[in-house]
């Protein structure tokens, strides 16, 4: 469902541009030039469409922020924008519990709400766990967060911290306030988490009001992504944790891109074999690897022309994705694919791979006109000695094996 966008404005010219900047963002803007008529069209909506608003500070018929008011009222994120920022409307605003504000100075600052815009989406699939003796302080920290459409976590203490991050893995953040953590302190915490998790991949914000001589370079030493003094405006604090978590969508990323096959967007060969080394480590009982290799490929590249090939290549990925959701696969290279069972009865791996094999060659591919089908030999070993090359070259033998059986088979040992 596309997420509506409710904008108050009563500038014809800040309104198209944020009209047209939500659009390109896929959102859908719900317009309106003053209070009333914002009451009207939010009434005539689903509530829970929208994704948030954004509200011009000084309306008409709501000089001082009242429509501000409205929208907090509503449950919706409120985004403020104002013509002039002096102190006086600055403290005005941020008595509110809005998301954030942005003043009409220049083009920059709207690419600054797309950038608001775009995580208010994807802070709903990030965890935030704050850390802190006092249940008060967590409560203002959670409820800063909950603006930002952050899903929250609490404890206590460093133990009750732990157990949380055992229990949740959407947790991508910490904000761990040093101040009266009893028996583990917040360094402490810290280094126990960093033997698992790497900066990029946990951030941890530490904090404190106590002016302690070293204790921020003692927190970016021992690991810490940043560290905040109190007290700090709620303005830094977001920027703070935005720029983090971004860094790590960002490191993500690249992680895709460097272990991602270019053409069918399939992990790599690369990916996969620290994925299944890993796997190995913790020496699982059950393992199977199988090769697919896709029968009489260089027929299409000859007879249909390489565009044709890689659309092929791009429709069986789809294919290798939906039915090994659950297992490790990768594009080996060519028209190669490979697929890795850990923990799996050999007879379900094979009950998994005969699947694939009869929906691909029930397919029916179709480019410019030409229509044709596509059939895949599989080679299928539940042996493990030699690890992941000696699993490789047993199913590369049974590959061979069902190719010279007349392909569009299984072979498997005996």
């Amino acid at each position: 469902m596309q997420r509506n966008v409710l904008i108050i404005e009563d500038s014809h010219a800040s309104m198209t541009m944020m009209r047209d900047l939500i659009i390109k963002a896929k959102l859908n803007p719900i317009c309106a030039q003053n209070l009333i008529e914002a009451k009207f069209v939010f009434s005539s909506s689903s509530p829970e469409s929208f994704l948030c608003a954004i509200v011009d500070f000084d309306l008409p018929d709501a000089p001082r922020g009242q429509a501000i008011d409205f929208t907090l009222r509503s449950f919706l994120p409120t985004i403020v924008v104002a013509r002039h920022l002096d102190n006086e409307t600055r403290e005005a605003i941020l008595k509110k519990d809005i998301v954030d504000y942005i003043t009409k100075e220049n083009d920059q600052v709207y690419e600054y709400l797309s950038r608001l815009l775009s995580r208010l989406e994807k802070n709903k699939k990030v965890g935030v766990l704050v850390v802190d003796a006092l249940r008060a302080r967590r409560s203002v920290m959670v409820g800063l967060l909950r603006r930002h459409n952050f899903i929250t976590f609490e404890s206590a203490d460093a133990e009750q911290a732990l157990v949380t991050m055992q229990k949740f893995s959407i947790i991508k953040l910490l904000i761990v306030d040093d101040e009266g953590l009893p028996r583990v302190s917040g360094i402490e915490l810290l280094s126990l988490l960093r033997r698992e998790y790497k900066k990029e991949d946990l951030a941890f914000i530490g904090m404190t009001s106590i002016k302690k001589a070293g204790l921020s370079a003692r927190y970016i030493k021992s690991g810490a992504n940043d560290f905040l003094l109190k007290p700090y405006c709620h303005e830094e604090f977001f920027s703070r944790v935005m720029q983090h978590v971004e860094y790590m969508e960002n490191i993500e990323l690249i992680r895709r891109a460097a272990d991602s096959d270019f053409l069918t967007g399939l992990p790599n060969r690369r990916y996969f074999f620290e994925k299944v080394e890993t796997h190995q480590k913790h020496k699982p009982q059950r393992q199977s690897l199988a090769i697919l290799d896709i029968d009489h490929f260089k027929r299409i590249n000859d007879t249909y022309g390489h565009d044709c090939g890689d659309y092929s290549l791009k429709e069986i990925a789809k294919l290798v994705a939906s039915y090994f959701a659950d297992f490790t696969a990768a594009r080996f290279g060519g028209e190669e694919f490979c697929v890795y069972f850990v923990n799996q009865e050999p007879s379900y791996a094979h009950q998994v791979l005969e699947q694939f094999r009869s929906a691909l060659a029930a397919k029916i591919f179709t480019f410019e006109k030409n229509t044709f089908h596509c059939t895949v030999s599989i080679g299928l070993t539940h042996q493990t000695q030699g690890g992941i090359s000696g699993m490789i070259r047993l199913a590369d033998k049974h590959l061979y094996e069902a190719k010279n059986n007349g392909r569009n088979q299984i072979a498997a040992d005996t």
